[in-house]
């Protein structure tokens, strides 16, 4: 006899498991705990089995009787109906899988562990708030380039045009991430070059925020570029020189031993030699590339001539490979960053203006090039220290 829905709702536990016959082989599994399982027995090759169909009451008789019927419909076309179900399962799991929302929770589970904590909550707020309500159940091999520019517009508009540059660079990251691992064919974000106005930039764009720049000097340390553009990206940060001074950088300028990187007056802005004392980093790393280039006059030759300097854009290119942005930084920008942080970490204005070869009025202005020199190099090692921990820091 078929089950009333009476039978199915007064059923309760006994000493040990039972089973209500509902006809047709589904059957409802009353376990000793009370909780009840739908379920249906049937032949498939000459096996018995048994399908799994919903626990009662989230399942209905109704619905468990729909479930049996569309169970034997599959069994008239030779389809297991165990196996159909568990296909489904896995089509649907790797549809929604492959949705926005997870990729991007994927994405920062991988990325993150080689983040500074406070970068990685900035990122994950960043995605939650702005993004995820929008793209997160969207098929990402489906989301088109006016859907992202709708999502950096609402940003705009409310007045975070940086942050919503930012967050085009961070959804381009996701989307590149999963183009590597086979679940979208392109980058969307690449057809939205000028769509958005410009952040407001000065002419030394630099980085304030220690996230970020942790990020940035991570992106440094794994570049994989020519060894003298990888090297002079790799000590800029370090020494926060001039541009110019640094890819004019000749070898004999440098005493390494006594760790002292001594630049000319000719060469100088202010038209007064200048001292960079040389942390251990520096002169680990120059003392590396002295193996390529130390029988040349410059440090940092070109890749189009021995005979002359690198270019004046090869460390601003590799940043942009890098994803560092105009309104984010350019060359001078390191020493603007450095100038920043060294002020709030409680420098003296003199010393950091003295490292900085800002030319000085007055009586000030005529005093030994090495001025400060005991405090810049004590400066100078703290810095490039500093660097090396929130590059390295990660999340316990």
């Amino acid at each position: 006899m078929p089950l009333t829905e009476l039978e199915v709702r007064s059923s309760t536990a006994k000493d040990s498991d039972y089973k209500l016959s509902d006809g047709g082989g589904l059957y409802l599994h009353v376990a000793a705990t009370g909780r009840k399982y739908w379920r249906m027995a049937y032949r498939f090759a000459g096996k018995q089995k048994t399908l799994a169909i919903g626990v009662y009451p989230t399942v209905s008789l109704k619905s468990a009787r729909t479930e049996r019927e569309a169970a034997r419909r599959l069994l008239h076309d030779s389809i297991d109906p165990s196996a159909h179900k568990q296909l489904r399962k896995s089509m649907l799991f790797e549809a929604n899988s492959n949705t926005f929302g997870p990729v991007a929770i994927e994405w920062l589970s991988k990325m993150s562990p080689s983040w500074a904590v406070s970068h990685s909550k900035r990122v994950e707020s960043n995605l939650k708030d702005d993004v995820l309500p929008y793209l997160g159940n969207r098929p990402i091999c489906e989301i088109s380039s006016v859907e992202v520019l709708n999502v950096l517009q609402r940003i705009e508009s409310r007045g975070a045009l940086e942050t919503a540059h930012r967050t085009k660079q961070r959804i381009g990251m996701i989307f590149r991430y999963a183009v590597a691992s086979g679940r979208a064919e392109r980058d969307p974000t690449f057809d939205l070059k000028g769509a958005l106005p410009p952040a407001t930039v000065n002419h030394f764009s630099h980085l304030t925020d220690e996230g970020r720049l942790a990020e940035v000097l991570r992106g440094i340390k794994a570049y994989k570029g020519t060894p003298t553009v990888r090297a002079a990206l790799q000590i800029a940060p370090y020494v926060f020189v001039r541009p110019t001074n640094l890819r004019h950088a000749e070898w004999g300028e440098f005493d390494l031993a006594n760790k002292i990187w001594r630049i000319p007056a000719t060469k100088m802005k202010t038209a007064h030699p200048h001292i960079v004392p040389l942390p251990t980093q520096v002169v680990s790393l120059l003392t590396e590339l002295a193996q390529l280039t130390s029988s040349q006059q410059w440090v940092f030759p070109s890749a189009r001539g021995k005979t002359r300097p690198m270019s004046d854009n090869a460390i601003l290119m590799a940043l942009r490979s890098l994803g560092v942005e105009k309104h984010e930084m350019t060359g001078h920008g390191f020493r603007h960053t450095a100038s920043t942080f060294l002020h709030e970490a409680g420098w003296e204005s003199d010393v950091i203006e003295r490292q900085l070869a800002h030319k000085a009025l007055g009586i000030r202005g005529i005093y030994d090039h090495s001025q400060h020199l005991e405090k810049r190099k004590k400066m100078m090692q703290s810095w490039a220290d500093y660097l090396d921990r929130i590059r390295d820091e990660r999340n316990d």
